[in-house]
């Protein structure tokens, strides 16, 4: 019989170093950009002027790096493998490698890296390897994530 009040998340114990999962990609548009800069506050030419940027290294206006991460970390929830059972995201090494510009469509590639037992927290620590990749494959950005992740009951 299902446990209809079994979070879908996976439980620390059910972590295993190696676990890989991919998510959907997602085109960045122009209104992603937009709106990012809004919300955060962050008007930098490079994002919001297009005149400006074709001066700069890239030629064209490109997102927000924190975009990037930002629909990275929506883009992996949507897969539902820490929903219910994430505690807390408590810490992050990040590498910005290359643009994103408007258009280009991302995904996330994520593997368990390593796993540390928290007994006093009710889990455990899983630190996983996070890559976004653009159409072509390429690394645009990359780094871990550790996760507070809550154990079984």
């Amino acid at each position: 019989m299902t446990d209809l009040n079994r979070p879908r998340g996976r439980y620390f114990e059910e972590f295993e170093i190696g676990d890989t999962v991919e998510t959907a990609a997602r085109t960045i548009t122009e209104t992603d950009v937009v709106l990012f800069a809004g919300l955060s506050g962050d008007y930098n030419p490079l994002h919001t002027d297009a005149e400006f940027a074709k001066g700069t290294l890239f030629g064209e206006r490109v997102a927000h790096g924190l975009l990037g991460l930002s629909i990275a970390s929506g883009l992996a929830s949507r897969l539902g493998f820490v929903e219910g059972t994430a505690q807390a995201f408590t810490a992050l090494e990040w590498k910005f490698r290359g643009p994103i510009r408007i258009g280009d469509t991302i995904r996330v590639q994520a593997r368990v890296r390593q796993k540390k037992e928290m007994p006093r927290l009710g889990g455990g620590f899983v630190v996983f390897d996070v890559a976004i990749l653009n159409q072509r494959g390429e690394t645009v950005q990359k780094g871990t994530w550790t996760v507070l992740i809550k154990s079984a009951p």
